[in-house]
C-alpha cells in the first residue's frame, strides 16, 4: 500500500472501470476543475452510506466545470450498486486495488485543483464529507484558479502567399473525417471516428516540394525557439497535415493530450499554426490553466507540450484552417511505437 499524498503532491494519473457509459475512465481527463476524490471500502459501510448522501444533497456544487465528484469503491459487490449521476458524480470500482494503493488506501478524502494536484486531504470520520463539501463551495471560480499556460506564441510563421498556397491545396485534394487515437481495454492503441468528440476534416500533404516547403520553414523559425524556450532540440517531426474546422459542422475537439496512447507517445511538441483569420470560434484552451484562449493570427503558431491538456472550441462562422504537425527528437525516436504517420527528420 502506498502511502497517503501531501498537500502539493501531483494526484497519480490511472485508468479504471467507473460507472461512466464506457465503462471505465482515464482519470487525468478530469483536469480543468476541481475534484475531489473520496476512497472508501464499500458502499454499505455506515460512515460512507452518510458521507454519499451529503454528497448527494449538495449535488449543485458537481457540474464537471467547476468541480467533480470520484468516489472509489474497494468492494467488489459495488459494481452492481453504485450508478453515475451526471454531471458531476462518477464512482471508480476498484476491485483490484490499484487506485487505493497508490492513494494511500481506503478511507481517505483529497481534494485536487485543476492542475490535479493536492489541495486539501483527511482522514474520513463523522462531519468530514460536510467539511469538505464546505471548502468545495468555498472555492474561486476554476477560470480564475491558474495562470497562463506554458504556450510558446510565434508569429510569422508562414507568410501570407504561403498560407493561401497551403489552404487551395487542401480544397484541391479534399478531406476526409479525422479520427482520433484511443486505447481499448488491454491498452492497445486504435484510430476511432467520435463526432460527438471531434469534428475535423483532414489533408495530408502527399506533395513532395510543398512538404519541403512546409518542414523548411517550420527548422528556420519553430525549432530555433523551441530550444530557447523549452531547452528542447526537435528533430523530427511526425506528420504533415493540413486540417479544417467548419462552423456548419461546429468543427470542434474536445480536451485531450496528444501522447498518452501508445502510438503518440513519442510526441514531444505540438504545433498548431492558424492559415487563416475570417472565421469565428476555434481558439485553443487549456483547462489545467483557466479558460484563457489562444488564437495565433493567420502564419502565426501555437507550441504547447503534447502533455498538456488542451481542447478547440467550436468554430461559430467561417473556416479555421491550420496546419498541425507534431515534433520530437531521437530519444523519442527509439521508443516510438508503429504510427500511421511516419517520422521525417527535420534537423539533424
Amino acid at each position: 500500500m502506498g502511502e497517503a499524498l501531501l498537500i502539493g503532491d501531483p494526484a497519480p494519473w490511472f485508468r479504471q472501470r467507473c460507472t461512466t457509459p464506457h465503462g471505465d475512465y482515464t482519470f487525468d481527463m478530469s483536469a480543468g476543475r476541481y475534484v475531489v476524490l473520496y476512497l472508501y471500502a464499500s458502499s454499505r459501510d455506515p460512515l460512507t452510506v452518510v458521507a454519499l448522501d451529503a454528497v448527494r444533497a449538495r449535488r449543485a456544487l458537481f457540474d464537471d466545470r467547476q468541480a467533480s465528484f470520484f468516489g472509489v469503491s474497494a468492494d467488489t459487490d459495488d459494481a452492481g450498486v453504485l450508478a453515475a449521476e451526471l454531471p458531476g458524480i462518477r464512482h471508480f470500482l476498484d476491485a483490484d486495488g490499484a487506485v487505493g494503493s497508490a492513494y494511500g488506501g481506503s478511507g481517505r478524502w483529497y481534494l485536487l485543483d485543476p492542475m490535479l494536484r493536492v489541495r486539501g486531504a483527511a482522514e474520513d470520520g463523522p462531519g468530514i464529507a460536510e467539511r469538505v463539501l464546505d471548502t468545495v463551495a468555498g472555492l474561486p471560480r476554476v477560470e480564475e484558479a491558474q495562470g497562463p499556460a506554458p504556450v510558446l506564441l510565434l508569429d510569422e510563421v508562414f507568410e501570407p502567399e504561403f498560407c493561401a498556397r497551403l489552404i487551395a491545396y487542401l480544397r484541391a485534394s479534399g478531406t476526409s473525417a479525422s479520427g482520433m487515437f484511443t486505447a481499448d481495454s488491454q491498452g492497445r492503441t486504435q484510430a476511432v471516428l467520435d463526432t460527438g468528440f471531434k469534428r475535423r476534416r483532414d489533408c495530408t500533404i502527399t506533395d513532395a516540394a510543398l512538404a519541403g516547403q512546409v518542414q523548411a520553414r517550420l527548422v528556420r523559425r519553430v525549432v530555433p525557439q523551441i530550444r530557447r524556450a523549452f531547452a528542447f532540440e526537435a528533430t523530427r517531426m511526425d506528420r504533415l497535415l493540413l486540417a479544417a474546422y467548419a462552423a456548419e459542422e461546429r468543427g470542434a475537439f474536445g480536451a485531450h493530450r496528444d501522447n498518452t496512447v501508445p502510438a503518440a507517445a513519442h510526441r514531444r511538441f505540438a504545433v498548431s499554426i492558424n492559415l487563416n483569420e475570417d472565421f469565428e470560434g476555434g481558439e485553443l484552451i487549456f483547462p489545467e490553466f483557466g479558460r484563457t484562449r489562444y488564437r495565433p493570427a493567420a502564419g502565426g503558431a501555437a507550441v504547447f507540450s503534447c502533455s498538456l491538456l488542451h481542447a478547440v472550441l467550436p468554430v461559430t462562422r467561417g473556416v479555421r484552417f491550420a496546419c498541425l504537425p507534431f515534433v520530437f527528437d531521437e530519444a523519442a525516436v527509439r521508443q516510438k511505437s508503429a504510427s500511421v504517420h511516419p517520422p521525417v527528420t527535420i534537423a539533424g
